[in-house]
């Protein structure tokens, strides 16, 4: 009988794509998700569970039910902008719901979790490419939560033998490869879906946010991980952990970085469409240059990314925005409900994960 695993927020972007990971591998993923985020229609290779991480009842009603081997938490607020505006809203989920989610695991005798974490625990990088020996200096509220969350793994690690791996991504994206699912945020706060939404007509422009980085042309510099290839990633920590102890950590990006110039040449060269971009001052607290070494990901678990090229990436997350838009009629969809002068979010340079 295959086992089951409890992916929470498994009906996100993210989480749907290592449900359908984990089915492929023998697994049965089972999505806990409040669908505030997530997507009813993205939980296609298992049940779906519906509650909040703060229900500690409803948590011990799905874990009886389902009896979990492991726990994949997802559920997390990610925007690092909104965290500043809103500290609490990401303190209360990103911290509060795991001690939540814990609790409920060590009531119902599941002591193995693959966490999703975040390369803003590091901060404002000291040198470049980051290894998980790098300082963790968060800047924002968001990558601080991320951080005493991985604090509280490991002293769960310590006091009650939960084994857990967590997984710091760069920057996702990217589609399902077979276009089953992809990315569908909203507000979307990613760099290159934002792109391809201008290139598609579903938005007037995209806003560079400054030019005069210490970089090649000038523009912030971020490594793109896809999507399908952190799917990987997690089914490979969850075995892993299968015979280890303890709380352990590892980077997950291609060791390569693309400016945001370079990634809106590269939608231009892979839509074939035009893509207006507009330069407005650089913010505060936006690091010139954020590259992973995954080389410890690469050699405790054996990962390999497959889908390393920027022009695939773009090309998956293409092809997604196409299935769910009609390209040559909806092009106004978006563009009548956002002004000429809207700016993207604060973390639409994909500071997130």
């Amino acid at each position: 009988m295959a086992q089951t695993i409890l992916v929470t927020g498994g009906a996100g972007y993210i989480g749907s794509h290592v449900c359908k990971a984990l089915a492929k591998a023998g697994f049965r993923p089972v999505a806990y998700d409040n669908l505030i985020q997530g997507h009813r229609w993205a939980v296609r290779w298992g049940p779906l569970e519906l509650g909040e991480l703060s229900d500690g009842d409803r948590l011990d009603a799905v874990i009886a039910a389902h009896r979990p081997a492991a726990v994949m938490h997802f559920a997390a607020h990610i925007a690092a902008g909104e965290s500043v505006d809103d500290p609490g809203k990401y303190y209360d989920n990103n911290v509060s719901g795991l001690l939540s989610l814990l609790a409920a695991m060590r009531r119902g005798g599941v002591d193995r979790l693959v966490f999703s974490s975040t390369a803003a625990v590091y901060g404002t990088p000291r040198y470049a490419p980051i290894d998980e020996g790098h300082p963790q200096e968060p800047i924002n509220p968001y990558g601080a939560s991320k951080m005493m969350a991985e604090r509280v793994l490991a002293d769960f690690a310590h006091a009650h033998g939960i084994r857990t791996a967590a997984l710091r991504y760069f920057n996702a994206a990217g589609a399902d490869p077979d276009g089953e699912i992809g990315e569908a945020h909203d507000p979307e706060t990613h760099l290159i879906p934002i792109v391809l939404e201008t290139a598609a007509g579903l938005r007037p422009e995209v806003v560079v946010f400054g030019d005069r980085y210490a970089t090649a042309d000038g523009t912030c510099v971020r490594d793109y991980v896809h999507v399908a290839d952190l799917a990987d990633a997690h089914v490979r920590a969850l075995r892993w952990l299968a015979d280890r102890t303890g709380a352990h950590a590892f980077n997950l990006g291609n060791g390569e970085g693309f400016s945001v110039r370079q990634v809106i040449e590269a939608a231009r060269r892979v839509t074939s469409r035009p893509i207006r971009a507009r330069v407005e001052a650089a913010r505060e607290g936006d690091p010139a240059t954020l590259v992973a070494d995954a080389s410890h990901a690469r050699a405790v678990l054996g990962w390999r990314p497959r889908y390393h090229s920027l022009d695939t990436q773009l090309s998956h997350a293409w092809r997604w925005l196409a299935s769910r838009h009609a390209l040559n009629g909806a092009g106004t969809t978006l563009a009548n409900r956002r002004s000429s002068t809207e700016r993207a979010p604060a973390d639409a340079l994909g500071l997130t994960s």
